[in-house]
């Protein structure tokens, strides 16, 4: 799967050989085709996997969020590995090539939105919910608000990141920056006074 994720990431899904990726795993052919009946399934099974990663590493940050004793800290540290997480040079790559692919596979698109952005939001929203209830923060539409959180914290270097390619290396600075002031801007429009 590492290697195909390699060809794919690399070639794009039209542009990946079945027998580029069994040269680079260094097994023949038929290995591949006997783990993966075809492309579209090892493609599938890499996304659903890259997907679940994300899921896992997301959850656990958004998860710690409801004791914050200092929303404005705990928000901060959560921005800055959120922001991390989601800039990584893969997942770019692989959402570049989900976007792509989305008219040929858009069941695989759909999930990874589901899967990805979407729960996120979700869970997201539980929390903030939680932490109004413990007066932190102030809002009427929990779901709303962690969506604006999103992209308070992200849209500006996603988006760079989704069109300039992998030219655009983003410093540690400039990452906690971006986090650093999603979270001031969403506190003004959310903290509690």
């Amino acid at each position: 799967m590492e290697a195909a994720r390699t060809v794919f990431l690399r070639n794009g899904y039209g542009g990946a050989s079945m027998d580029e990726i069994a040269a680079l795993a260094m097994v023949s052919k038929q290995t591949v085709y006997k783990n993966f009946a075809d492309k579209q399934r090892l493609f599938t099974e890499i996304i659903t996997s890259d997907i679940s990663q994300a899921e896992e590493r997301s959850q656990a940050m958004v998860q710690a969020l409801p004791d914050s004793e200092n929303i404005e800290i705990d928000l901060r540290q959560f921005a800055r590995r959120h922001i991390t997480v989601v800039l990584q040079p893969h997942l770019i790559q692989m959402r570049r090539i989900i976007i792509g692919e989305a008219d040929r596979f858009p069941d695989l698109a759909r999930t990874w939105f589901q899967r990805g952005p979407e729960r996120a939001h979700v869970t997201l929203a539980e929390r903030f919910q939680e932490l109004a209830r413990r007066g932190r923060l102030r809002l009427d539409d929990p779901l709303l608000a962690a969506q604006h959180f999103n992209w308070l914290v992200l849209s500006i270097p996603l988006n760079k990141a989704m069109f300039h390619g992998s030219d655009t290396p983003f410093t540690p600075s400039e990452l906690e920056r971006y986090a650093d002031e999603g979270v001031r801007v969403f506190l003004a429009a959310y903290g509690s006074p």
